[in-house]
């Protein structure tokens, strides 16, 4: 193994490390027995309905918003490799993750509710913000592309 890949490798697992650590020390949990929050109840203001994604859906755009929900964004680390809210790090949250393959999630909530989610965190969870101290706008908006074929992607 090359210098450059270990010192990666070294960094993503420091990098991981630290979210886990954050998730651990994040605000109080809420009472009551463990499981995602009800999907009804929406987590952004009512403003962040009409934000639009500025990407059009594209197999390359899709494909980039995975990379980063499997890598730098660190999504999988709670909300799973196939985004069920089954990451190592989300079993121990109360409540749990989000599970993005649910279509009712999707039906009710609009790109700009994830997108804001994602910039700004989701208040009475231990999800912070992401964008832009983790990931950049535009990966945030192409990892809501990614989050939106969830329901339809083959479950491993």
């Amino acid at each position: 193994m090359s210098r450059a890949v270990f010192q990666l490798l070294v960094v993503f697992v420091v990098f991981s490390a630290t979210i886990y650590l954050l998730l651990m020390v994040g605000p109080d949990e809420p009472v009551g027995p463990p499981g995602e929050r009800d999907i009804t109840i929406p987590r952004a203001p009512s403003e962040a309905k009409n934000l639009t994604n500025p990407f059009p859906i594209s197999d390359e755009v899709l494909l980039e918003g995975e990379r980063i929900y499997q890598s730098k964004g660190t999504c999988f680390t709670c909300h799973g490799a196939s985004g069920r809210g089954d990451g190592p790090a989300g079993l121990e949250l109360n409540p749990r993750p989000r599970n993005f393959t649910t279509p009712r999630f999707h039906e009710l909530r609009t790109d700009g509710e994830l997108f804001w989610v994602i910039r700004n965190g989701s208040p009475g969870t231990r999800m912070f913000s992401y964008s832009p101290s983790i990931i950049t706008e535009d990966d945030a908006w192409k990892v809501v592309h990614y989050l939106r074929t969830l329901p339809t992607r083959r479950r491993t």
